[in-house]
């Protein structure tokens, strides 16, 4: 996976930050988005962070996911 791929969630996740369902559980499975980063760094030092893939999914709304719960669209 890498920056540029379009992915699709296949698992079932639940978020309270979707702009359009402000504070109520919002299931992301199925959800399809870009990857716009793979977080490995942070002001220039190694990081491991638990949730490395940082998605795009429309405009307003990007979310960090792990690899396992996502898989590549062709």
């Amino acid at each position: 996976m890498k920056v540029g791929d379009k992915v699709r969630i296949t698992e079932s996740i639940i978020v309270y930050h979707h702009p359009e369902h402000r504070s109520q559980a919002f299931d992301l499975k199925g959800s399809e988005g870009e990857v716009i980063a793979i977080v490995t760094e942070w002001h220039g030092r190694p990081v491991s962070a638990n949730l490395p893939v940082y998605v795009q999914f429309t405009k307003k709304f990007k979310a960090h996911l792990r690899e396992d719960e996502l898989e590549v669209v062709s």
